[in-house]
């Protein structure tokens, strides 16, 4: 099995990767509108760590954007790049999920990731990272909120509540995708504006709470990690 190491060049510390995001940051874009909901491709990419072994997997799921139907997946077994950091997450997993999305023969067209683009305190979350370094359109889709308040917004699919800043800035939206379920936060990454990125995760999770992308993904790197562990040891054993 192949683990991808941390890259020569990688950030080794907190003031180094703050340098690089600042960097980066500079580069997303946000006129975009990125590909309408359900047409062509979409990807979802999800990583699961194994902190006994400081390894991270990641999965790469490419779905047909209409009928949400699997074309290709793939995934990756990669060696934990960084800290834990909050707000620096990103760090820990990008060179592990560049390798899985690399390996697709399938463009992997608009990108789902469960985290954030803009909705972080430094408005450069892993959705945005992964977009500047690809390319791609990228949206965020994640679980929780991460600093930002928000309204209350209705019970039923489709509503939603504006995730402001302190400035009064829309960073992202509590998405409702499911009746009477919590809402998911989605936030723009690169090249895709908010609006859109509303209308894929709304699409993609026409069942579920969470996007078909991100579930399958989810699914996949938690499959690929318990696999990994048969073959890399616990450091000391």
């Amino acid at each position: 099995m192949k683990i991808i190491d941390m890259p020569a060049d990688w950030p080794a510390d907190e003031a180094a990767a703050l340098s690089v995001q600042d960097e980066l940051r500079t580069r997303v874009i946000l006129d975009e509108p990125g590909p309408p909901p359900a047409t062509g491709l979409v990807t979802g990419v999800d990583v699961a760590y194994d902190d006994e072994r400081d390894i991270v997997a990641a999965a790469a799921v490419v779905l047909d954007a209409a009928t949400l139907t699997v074309v290709e997946e793939a995934t990756a077994i990669g060696r934990v790049a960084f800290p834990y950091v909050p707000g620096l997450l990103a760090f820990r997993e990008i060179p592990t999920v560049l390798a899985v999305l690399e390996s697709l023969a399938t463009d992997p067209s608009l990108v789902v990731c469960d985290g954030y683009g803009l909705a972080h305190p430094r408005r450069f979350g892993l959705a945005s990272h992964l977009g500047v370094l690809t390319g791609l359109p990228v949206i965020g889709v994640a679980k929780n909120p991460f600093v930002f308040s928000y309204g209350e917004l209705g019970p039923r699919r489709g509503d939603f509540a504006s995730l402001r800043a302190d400035d009064g800035e829309e960073v992202g939206r509590a998405v409702r995708t499911q009746d009477g379920v919590k809402p998911v936060f989605v936030s723009v990454g690169h090249r895709a504006t908010l609006d859109n990125a509303c209308a894929h995760t709304l699409h993609l999770a026409s069942r579920y709470r969470l996007p078909e992308s991100t579930r399958l993904a989810d699914r996949l790197c938690r499959r690929a990690l318990v696999a990994a562990r048969t073959q890399v040891p616990v450091p000391g054993n």
